[in-house]
Order: structure tokens, then C-alpha cells, then sequence
């Protein structure tokens, strides 16, 4: 077991993992192959952070749609921030749904849904349709909470 001083650490001493993962974001031993990570250091613009974290919902991959959309969030305009934020809870919501936590993924659905709906006045500067995706994102956890499939039907469309 490697100690925590072992550990990868970026320039800032946050704990970094090399390790590879699969598709639903979970580390696998060292040597194993993986899927393609995301590089949690390239943050994109708005339009391109859209466009990939769609295409990775897309792919089934939610937990790396996450860390594009966290990019985002972490550092876009304060006035944009409860969108991204709402964005990327929304993908952990659903790599939880992936890993088969039912109460991880009712409660970042809802959560998601309601940062998206404190972004709505600025989610038309990118084009989400932040309403139309928090009622996907309640939908999906209403349907969750009284048991239904953790993976039916296909992710929401971020923009309208």
C-alpha cells in the first residue's frame, strides 16, 4: 500500500492519481490498461467544454465529462459558476447511477438540478437549456429513488 508521502502530487501538493481508470472513473492496478483519461490540467472554453462533455455522455463515459465541466466551473466567471457547477454534479450524479450508488446519484441529480436552475439567466450565453436539463435530472432521480434502472435511457442533451 502506498503511503500518503508516496502518493502523485502536483506542483500545488494536491493528491494526484496516475494510476489508470476505467470507464467509470474508478482506478484500476497499476499496469492494467485503462480508458483514455481526460487531463484534468487543460481547461477549455465554454464551447468546447460543452461540446466534449456531451460527447463523453455520449460515450458513457459521465465521469470524465465531470472533470471538463469541473474545468469549467472552477474557473469561469463567478456569475457563471452555479451553471458549471450544476453541469458537472449532474455528470457525477450519473457515474454514481454507473457504479450502482442509488444514493449518490439521486442526490447529485437533484443537486445538479438546482445549481442548474440558480444558472439559468446565463445558460443562454452557451446555449444550455438549463430547465429543460434540471427536469431531465429530476426525472431521472424521481425514477431512481422509487427503484427504477440507475442507467435507463440516454443523457440528457446539454444544449437545447
Amino acid at each position: 500500500m502506498t503511503s500518503p508521502r508516496e502518493r502523485d502530487r502536483d506542483d500545488e501538493g494536491r493528491a494526484r492519481s496516475a494510476r489508470p481508470r476505467d470507464a467509470a472513473g474508478r482506478p484500476l492496478p497499476p499496469g492494467e490498461a485503462g480508458v483514455e483519461r481526460v487531463d484534468e490540467d487543460v481547461v477549455l472554453p465554454p464551447d468546447e467544454s460543452l461540446r466534449e462533455a456531451q460527447r463523453l455522455l455520449d460515450g458513457g463515459f459521465p465521469f470524465h465529462a465531470h472533470e471538463v465541466l469541473e474545468g469549467a466551473w472552477k474557473s469561469g466567471p463567478g456569475d457563471e459558476r452555479a451553471l458549471w457547477q450544476g453541469l458537472a454534479q449532474l455528470a457525477v450524479g450519473l457515474t454514481h447511477a454507473q457504479r450502482g450508488n442509488r444514493r449518490g446519484a439521486v442526490s447529485l441529480l437533484r443537486r445538479g438540478a438546482d445549481n442548474l436552475v440558480d444558472g439559468t439567466s446565463v445558460a443562454g450565453r452557451h446555449g444550455v437549456d438549463a430547465e429543460g436539463v434540471a427536469t431531465w435530472a429530476r426525472t431521472r432521480a424521481d425514477a431512481a429513488e422509487a427503484g427504477g434502472e440507475l442507467e435507463a435511457g440516454p443523457p440528457p442533451r446539454l444544449r437545447g
